[in-house]
């Protein structure tokens, strides 16, 4: 049986670069700082979606990078775990290579199923074969656009399906584009045009710790850059539902002065300040979650970013604010 094209099976797919998945805009990197464009080459969050008629396996055909010998990325599980709806069903494990196929066992079930991908390693899905039966791409979902840091991008979560929008997603019945950027999201106002033209039912906006130390921001400075994102962001997605999350516990910042004198309570309050005038300002469309009391010190595996847990808990918290109020779809009020 011939291999299947790979593209109406993706799921989380921000923009395209010829067989490559990419989390920015790839005729617009020249804008970008340097750490954002190489962040957006990994496919954080991108998965496969199908429904099964009688097959027993899937076959991938994929294309991944090949750490070097003492490359931190050769202790990274290798994995591709098969979902359920919402039911873990286990995970195939093989070894990074240029180009190779793993096999997937499926139950004997419909699904939809789910296939995570092990991200690191940066895969490139090239083809698709069911075995003793066929497959076909799952229903499409609404599409849920977040931006966020690395805590958004799922650092410290144990896999790519446990990371916080991975979780709400699920939980939500939503297609989530994961534009987390580890060491970056500091506000950068390029990012915000790119939000702006991206395809969405439901925006989220998770960043704000980085700018504390990553690029010192003083509070005043702070509240200004949120209040321009904003702007940008509704200039391409005027009426599009946004939420937007301020820092979570960072016990070493919250008191802590930066270069610019700014502790992280003060810049968090700056984020919160400049969404709630947004909406006085006539955005009916903006949510605001605070996220100071979302975690404890107990969830932080360094200080920074939270372990599976604390993911759950993020998750738990945005999933409830999107459902409770009347700023998002019915689709997603009435979901899971």
């Amino acid at each position: 049986m011939s291999w299947l094209d790979p593209a109406p099976f993706l799921r989380g797919v921000g923009w395209r670069d010829g067989d490559r998945v990419t989390r920015a805009d790839p005729a617009d990197l020249t804008r970008l700082p340097w750490d954002i464009a190489a962040r957006a080459a990994l496919p954080i969050g991108v998965r496969l979606e199908f429904v099964s008629d009688d097959a027993y396996a899937l076959e991938i055909r994929y294309r991944a990078g090949v750490p070097e010998p003492g490359d931190p990325l050769l202790e990274l599980a290798h994995g591709f775990a098969l979902w359920e709806d919402d039911r873990h069903l286990g995970e195939t494990f093989g070894e990074p290579a240029r180009e190779r196929s793993v096999r997937i066992e499926l139950p004997a079930s419909p699904g939809p199923f789910t296939v995570h991908l092990p991200e690191a390693h940066a895969p490139v899905i090239l083809g698709l074969r069911a075995v003793g039966g066929s497959v076909t791409p799952a229903p499409p979902r609404p599409r849920w656009i977040v931006h966020g840091d690395s805590i958004t991008e799922g650092w410290w979560s144990t896999r790519p399906a446990h990371s916080w929008p991975a979780v709400a997603g699920r939980a939500l019945g939503l297609d989530t584009v994961n534009l987390g950027y580890a060491g970056a999201a500091r506000g950068e106002l390029v990012t915000a045009t790119h939000i702006a033209a991206l395809p969405a039912d439901l925006l989220t906006l998770a960043f704000g710790t980085n700018c504390w130390s990553g690029a010192p921001y003083s509070a005043p400075l702070l509240y200004e850059t949120v209040r321009a994102f904003l702007a940008l962001v509704r200039d391409g997605q005027p009426a599009t539902p946004l939420l937007l999350l301020s820092p979570v516990l960072r016990p070493a910042a919250e008191h802590t002065r930066n270069a610019l004198g700014a502790t992280l309570a003060e810049l968090r309050t700056a984020m919160e300040e400049a969404v709630l005038d947004s909406v006085a300002a006539g955005d009916e469309r903006l949510l605001l979650l605070p996220g100071r009391d979302l975690l404890r010190a107990e969830h932080l595996v360094d200080g920074l970013h939270p372990g599976d847990s604390g993911h759950v808990l993020m998750a738990e918290a945005v999933t409830a604010a999107l459902r409770g109020t009347r700023f998002v779809p019915p689709f997603v009020a009435s979901a899971g």
